[in-house]
């Protein structure tokens, strides 16, 4: 998805929880400026991506259950790096705010892992202390409006980007594994924040075309 039609989802989601696009942006231009490792270039993702099956792992509680249903080029969201490497597999991209144990995205991104890290205004300690530590293939994102080497690709929860990634980049099928709307693992967060993140979540994949979509598991939402 391009920004043009991005932004108006986007502007919807920042009234909906009171986000501040300044904080957004400015957590962008840090990113950009701290960002280390080998740039990846959409090229380089499209090269990945175009024609072949994807799939979507998400941090559902119901993601180990579902491991048997990945096929393809694997995207995995945050924190399901981390059961994907317990099960002894390295996700081909990972979608992370850098919410997730840091250690386990560092060690996908040395397995070869293209780490994207996603800016927002929430997240620019975590940007401080966590982006130069990735030496691999890395990629820089924003939900506001893109610039240089940072890019927006649709998508709001690293989960749904991940969707809105493979579909951008023209993959022939989408399948979704992990994915419950309606029970977020408990991670000393706002749980109702979180529910009210995955019901956008939920919205935004209904956006994509529903010919290449595929979703495993209970993943209905309220």
């Amino acid at each position: 998805m391009l920004y043009d039609e991005w932004k108006d989802y986007y502007h919807l989601i920042l009234k909906d929880f009171g986000f501040e696009r300044d904080r957004d942006e400015l957590s962008a231009r840090l990113l950009s400026d701290l960002l280390r490792g080998d740039r990846t270039s959409p090229e380089e993702l499209e090269d990945l991506i175009r024609g072949r099956v994807v799939t979507v792992a998400g941090d559902g509680p119901n993601l180990p259950d579902e491991i048997g249903g990945i096929h393809g080029v694997l995207i995995a969201a945050d924190e399901a790096t981390s059961i994907l490497l317990q099960h002894g597999m390295t996700p081909n991209i990972v979608m992370t705010d850098l919410d997730g144990k840091v250690e386990d995205l560092v060690r996908a991104n040395e397995l070869g892992a293209v780490v994207i890290i996603h800016a927002h205004g929430d997240n620019q300690d975590k940007i401080k202390q966590f982006a130069g530590h990735f030496k691999g293939k890395v990629m820089g994102t924003t939900q506001s409006e893109p610039f240089g080497h940072v890019h927006n690709f649709g998508g709001f929860t690293d989960g749904d980007r991940g969707a809105y990634l493979a579909d951008h980049f023209g993959a022939s099928e989408i399948r979704l594994v992990g994915f419950d709307f309606d029970n977020p693992r408990e991670k000393g967060k706002n749980v109702e924040i979180k529910k009210r993140k995955l019901n956008w979540a939920f919205v935004l994949i209904s956006k994509l075309p529903s010919d290449k979509i595929i979703l495993r598991g209970p993943a209905s939402s309220s």
